[in-house]
């Protein structure tokens, strides 16, 4: 789950089939009680239709931990890019970051760095789509060092740099009109 919408379906999910919830946020429902057997593959299918899965291997929850923490860490203002991710995870997983690290390349087939990276660009694109805030100031408060740093790393991830991109956005938004 990435975003209030995400959370929106899911916790209207729950309720439609009367699963008392304690908590829905990004990346993860907290139950009140066990899911009963007959209610796993139905809420399994009903999930994948909405793009979501039902994540009940230990392996696999650890990972989608780190997702969401990752996640929180973007939601928090600013992004610090010295801050230590390696710590916070670890912390709140009571896991060794190194076993973090290699079990989410296993998993996901890419370091954790990389995948925040990619999350970071996406808060940039959508902070760009918004056009409420020039591009040096996306650039501070994502926590980058400098607008260039993010420039270098948007064009790495998109093959095009943010101004080209909000150029594009712009462009779209007219012709929509």
């Amino acid at each position: 789950m990435v975003g209030n919408r995400c959370q929106l379906v899911v916790s209207q999910l729950l309720a439609d089939y009367k699963i008392p919830v304690k908590e829905v946020t990004l990346g993860r429902a907290i139950l009140e009680k066990e899911l009963q057997k007959e209610q796993v593959p139905v809420l399994k299918e009903k999930l994948f239709q909405f793009g979501y899965e039902l994540i009940d291997d230990k392996r696999a929850k650890i990972t989608a931990g780190v997702k969401s923490l990752l996640l929180d860490i973007l939601e928090g203002e600013p992004v610090d890019e010295q801050y230590k991710m390696s710590v916070y995870l670890s912390q709140r997983l009571q896991y060794e970051y190194h076993y973090l690290s290699a079990l989410f390349s296993e998993i996901e087939g890419i370091s954790i760095e990389k995948y925040f990276i990619l999350l970071k660009i996406e808060k940039v694109k959508d902070l760009i789509e918004y056009g409420e805030l020039s591009l040096s100031a996306i650039a501070y408060k994502m926590g980058y060092s400098s607008p260039a740093h993010m420039t270098h790393q948007f064009k790495q991830v998109t093959s095009m740099t943010p101004t080209h991109f909000k150029m594009l956005i712009m462009n779209y938004n007219k012709i929509k009109k």
